[in-house]
This record gives structure tokens, sequence and C-alpha cells, in this order.
């Protein structure tokens, strides 16, 4: 009865020195407890651990110095786990994201072979509707190169008008300038002619 009593203990014992130890909530002497962590990593463990808890093995290898995939693989072995999980389920996870990687890469194969297909397809259509708007941006082009000349040839024709006009005015102008010059040439003779008139009647008063 003893040594079955003694047995349970022993096997009691057994289990509580192999019980997980979650990196996260372990205590420095607990992680001192796991064979291969000394006090220099697990100084380095809960210092890191100050920052933020560990999210999971691949986070925990990347901020602890010196720890790598080995001596995760070890630490697991002895009980140690982060969040819960073994090393074994970083391992898992890593070879789902790798499957995911594939078919998604696998999928986008696919939809480059079927793009040019598409692109073959909807060229057509695209051409065919986009004809009667290349028809309409011709008309409008022509209407406004039209309306261009049109506008231009006004334009001229006004500045003709305009030029006619001026040259008008000029010669009128010219012409009374001249009529008038005439004018005043032959005014100022009229007095010496009433002065001769004047002097005949003084002459025959004499007389």
């Amino acid at each position: 009865m003893l040594k079955k009593i003694l047995a349970v203990l022993a096997m009691l014992y057994a289990v509580a020195a192999f019980a997980a130890v979650d990196v996260n909530k372990a205590t420095a002497a607990e992680l001192d407890g796991i064979k291969g962590i000394g006090p220099g990593i697990s100084t380095k463990i809960l210092d890191e651990r100050k920052k933020g808890a560990f999210k999971d093995w691949s986070d925990f290898i990347e901020r602890v110095k010196g720890v790598g995939e080995g001596n995760a693989a070890k630490f697991s072995a002895e009980g140690m786990t982060v969040n819960g999980a073994g090393f074994k389920g970083v391992a898992a996870a890593k070879k789902e994201e790798k499957k995911e990687e594939k078919a998604a890469a696998k999928a986008e194969k696919k939809d480059d072979k079927a793009a040019p297909a598409k692109v073959a397809a909807s060229a057509p259509a695209k051409v065919a509707a986009s004809a009667p708007a290349v028809k309409e941006e011709k008309k409008d082009a022509k209407a406004e190169a039209k309306a261009k000349k049109e506008a231009e040839k006004k334009a001229k024709a006004e500045e003709k008008a305009k030029k006619a006009e001026e040259a008008k005015a000029k010669k009128e102008a010219a012409k009374k300038a001249k009529e008038d010059a005439k004018k005043a040439k032959s005014e100022p003779a009229k007095p010496a002619a009433s002065a001769a008139s004047a002097a005949k009647p003084a002459a025959s008063a004499k007389k």
C-alpha cells in the first residue's frame, strides 16, 4: 500500500515538474527551472515581457536575443508554452501560412491567364461603344473650325470696312481743308476792292 502511495506521489511530482510554463505568466524561478534557460535568458525574457506580452513563438524568438528555433523547440519540449501553445503550433501555423500563400499565388496565376481573354472579349465592345463618341467628336471639331473661320472672315470684313470709312473721312477732311484755305485766300481781296471804290467818290468830290 505504501509503495502505491509513493508511486502516486512520484507521478504527481513528475507531472508537476513537467507542467506547462507559460512564458507570459512564469516567474524568474519557473523560467530558470526549464532546462536550457539560465538566469541570463530568463532576465532577457522578463525584460522583453515588460514591454508587452509575447504574441506567439515567432514573436518570442524575434524579441529574445540568443534564442533560435532550435532552443525554442527544446524549451517547448521541456514544457514551456507561449499563450498555451507549444513550438509545434508555430510550425503548423507557418505550414498553413505557406499553404495559403500557394493557394493565393495559384489563384493569381489563374486570373493572369484569364485576363488576356477578358481583354480580347471586351476590346470589340469597347471599340464599338467608342465609335459614336469619336464620330461626334470629329463633328464637333469640324463645326468649331467652321465657326472659327467664319469669325475670322467677319473680323477681316469689319476691319476692311473700318479702314475704308477712315480713308473716306480723311479724304473729306482734306477736301474741306482745301476749300477752307481757298476761301481764306479770297476773303482779304474784298476789303481792298471796297477801299478802291470808296476812294473814287472822294476824288469826284474834290473836283
